[in-house]
C-alpha cells in the first residue's frame, strides 16, 4: 500500500491537525513539519543544520520561522549573530511551550483515535490486519 497522508495515530485512522493562530488579517499555523523544525532547531542550535536535517534549503526554513515567530506575540526562534562562539540559531522559551502544547494535544488526540478506531473496527467488522 502506498503512504497515506497524515500521521498514523491508530490502526484505522491516519489523520493531520495544526494548530491555528491569526496575526492582523493574516492567518498563522503550525502542523508536524514546522513542530520537527523547532524540535531541530533546538537540538542543534543551528538553522543551517536543521534545515539539512529536514531535507529543506536553508532560506526555506528561514521563511517558515518568519511565519512562526507570526504565530505568538513573543518569537519562537531568534537568531544570534556571530562573536568569539560564532552566530547560531536558539529556540526561546515561547518555543518551547509552543513544541510542549502541540506534543501535549497530539497524545490527547491519539489517544483519542485509538479508541474511535476500535469502534470502527467492531462497528464495521473489520478484521485485524485487513483495510475496509
Amino acid at each position: 500500500m502506498s503512504k497515506l497522508p497524515g500521521e498514523h495515530y491508530a490502526d484505522y485512522i491516519n489523520a493531520r491537525f495544526w494548530l491555528l493562530g491569526q496575526k492582523g488579517e493574516e492567518r498563522t499555523y503550525v502542523g508536524i513539519g514546522r513542530i520537527e523544525l523547532l524540535e531541530k532547531i533546538g537540538q542543534y542550535g543551528s538553522m543551517n543544520r536543521a534545515a539539512k536535517e529536514m531535507g529543506m534549503s536553508y532560506k526555506k526554513a528561514w521563511k517558515l520561522i518568519e511565519e512562526l515567530n507570526a504565530f505568538c506575540e513573543a518569537p519562537l526562534v531568534v537568531k544570534s549573530h556571530g562573536g568569539v562562539a560564532g552566530g547560531g540559531t536558539r529556540l526561546t522559551e515561547q518555543g518551547q511551550k509552543v513544541i510542549a502544547q502541540f506534543r501535549h494535544f497530539e497524545k490527547r488526540l491519539q489517544a483519542f483515535l485509538e479508541q474511535e478506531s476500535e469502534q470502527i473496527a467492531l462497528s464495521l467488522g473489520v478484521k485485524s490486519g485487513k483495510s475496509f
